[in-house]
C-alpha cells in the first residue's frame, strides 16, 4: 500500500480516477500494466516509473522529464525501437522491489518541463502504447484496478476505495453521509434493499436487527441471487446479508434479535433508524421510544392488491425528525390487531420493495444535505397505477 495518499494530489487522483494502476513506493511513482510492443512485435505490458517531487505529502511540478521503464525496450508496430525517447538501457534498482531496464527522455515543448504528473504520465503512456493499439485496438493502460483505501484511513469504512464519488468529484458531498451508527430494523424485502443502498455510503456502522430465517420466498424480493446450498442452510437474515455486504463495507453489524420494548434501548445510540417491520404493535413501541430518545427515523410500508388481473397499490415513506413528529400516528398504522395489518397480508414484489427503499434512502440523504430538499416533506406516497408521487407533512 502506498505511504502517500494519492487523493491528496490532484494530478495523481486524476490518473487513478481515469483507471491507471498506480503505486507509490520509496518516492517513486509506478504506473503498472502499460501496454507496449516488443522487438518480436508482441504486445506486452510493463511498468513506467517516475521520480516524485513533493511539497509535504502533495506532488509538486516534476523536476525532470526523464522516466524509467521495466520491461523490454518499447518498439514501433514493425518491431523497431522507438528512437524518439531512447535515453539509456541498463538494469538498475531504484528502490527495494523497483528494478528498471531503460530510461527515456521525452522532453515536452516548448516549456521543457511537465506541468504535473498527469501530463508526464499520459504523454509517456501515449508514446509507449500507441504502437500496441495499432496491433490491438482494445489494449489500454487504463485497467481500473481495485483500489485499497489510503493508508491514513486507519478506520476505513470500505474494504476498497469509493472511486465512484472520487470520479464524480462529490467526495465532500458524500462525507455528509458519514454518520457513526444507523440501524435497519427488519430485513424483509424493503429493509434488505435499504441495506444495499446504505452499504455504499460512508456510514461507520450499519446495525441490522431481525430474528427471522432467510427462506426461499425471501430470495425473490431481496437483492442478490442466493444459491440452492445457501437457501438449504436456512441462515438467519442478518447473517445472510451481513456476509454479503461485509465484503464491501467494514461496519455491517448483525443482531439476531427482534426489537421489542425489552431491548429497544439498543436504538438509543443510533443516529438514524430505518423502520421496516410489519408488526403494528412492535412498531408502535419502537416509534414511541425513538421519539423519547430524540432519534430521527423513516418508517416504510406498502399495500399491494390484485384486482382485475393486475396489481395496484401504494408505497409509503413516513419520516420523523425533531422538526416534525406529530403527523406520524396519523400516517402509520399502529393498530394492535395484527389480523388487519395490511403489510403482512398484501403482496410484495422486488421492484416495489426496491422503490420503497429508494424513496426512504433518498429522504435520509436529503435530511443530511446530500440532496437538495425543497419541500422538506415528512410523508410521501407513490401510487402505482397512476405513477403519482405525493409529498405531504412539510416541516416548518
Amino acid at each position: 500500500m502506498s505511504p502517500l495518499p494519492i487523493s491528496h494530489s490532484p494530478d495523481l487522483k486524476q490518473l487513478r480516477d481515469e483507471g491507471y494502476d498506480l503505486e507509490i513506493r520509496s518516492g517513486l511513482l509506478l504506473v503498472k500494466d502499460v501496454p507496449y510492443v516488443n522487438f518480436k512485435k508482441e504486445v506486452k505490458r510493463g511498468t513506467l516509473v517516475a521520480k516524485l517531487d513533493l511539497a509535504g505529502n502533495v506532488t509538486s511540478r516534476p523536476s525532470t522529464h526523464v522516466a524509467y521503464f521495466a520491461g523490454d525496450h518499447p518498439c514501433r508496430e514493425d518491431g523497431q525501437e522507438i528512437a524518439q525517447i531512447k535515453h539509456s538501457s541498463s538494469t538498475q534498482t531504484l528502490a527495494e522491489g523497483v528494478t528498471v531496464n531503460h530510461s527515456f527522455s521525452a522532453k515536452p515543448k516548448p516549456s521543457d518541463h511537465y506541468v504535473n504528473y498527469y501530463d508526464q504520465v499520459t504523454t509517456y503512456v501515449a508514446i509507449l502504447s500507441g504502437p500496441a493499439r495499432v496491433l490491438n485496438a482494445n489494449v489500454t493502460a487504463q485497467t481500473f484496478p481495485i483500489v485499497a483505501p489510503d493508508p491514513e484511513e486507519t478506520e476505513a469504512v470500505f474494504k476498497y476505495l469509493d472511486t465512484a464519488s472520487s470520479r464524480a468529484e462529490i467526495n465532500l458531498v458524500t462525507k455528509k453521509l458519514a454518520l457513526g451508527n444507523i440501524a435497519i430494523v427488519g430485513l424483509g424485502g424493503t429493509g434488505s434493499y435499504i441495506l444495499d443502498f446504505v452499504a455504499k455510503t460512508p456510514v461507520k456502522k450499519i446495525h441490522l436487527y431481525d430474528d427471522d430465517v432467510f427462506l426461499q420466498h425471501n430470495a425473490f424480493r431481496s437483492p442478490g441471487a442466493p444459491t440452492v446450498d445457501e437457501l438449504q442452510a436456512k441462515p438467519k437474515k442478518v447473517v445472510h446479508f451481513a456476509n454479503i455486504y461485509s465484503k464491501m463495507h467494514a461496519g455491517v453489524v448483525p443482531h439476531d434479535i427482534r426489537i421489542s420494548d425489552a431491548n429497544v434501548e439498543q436504538l438509543r445510540d443510533m443516529e438514524f433508524v430505518f423502520l421496516c417491520v410489519d408488526s403494528s404493535h412492535v412498531k408502535a413501541q419502537i416509534i414511541q421510544r425513538l421519539e423519547e430518545f430524540g432519534r430521527p427515523f423513516v418508517d416504510v410500508g406498502m399495500g399491494v392488491q390484485l384486482a382485475d388481473g393486475a396489481l395496484g397499490g401504494i408505497l409509503r415513506v413516513t419520516t420523523s425528525t425533531q422538526r416534525q413528529r406529530d403527523h406520524v400516528r396519523g400516517r402509520v398504522n399502529l393498530a394492535v390487531d395484527e389480523g388487519h395489518n395490511e403489510y403482512v397480508n398484501n403482496i410484495q414484489i422486488a421492484d416495489l420493495n426496491a422503490l420503497n427503499a429508494t424513496l426512504a434512502v433518498i429522504k435520509w440523504k436529503k435530511l443530511l444535505g446530500f440532496y437538495r430538499d425543497i419541500d422538506c416533506e415528512h410523508h410521501s406516497t407513490y401510487t402505482i397505477d397512476g405513477n403519482v408521487l405525493i409529498n405531504e407533512d412539510r416541516a416548518p
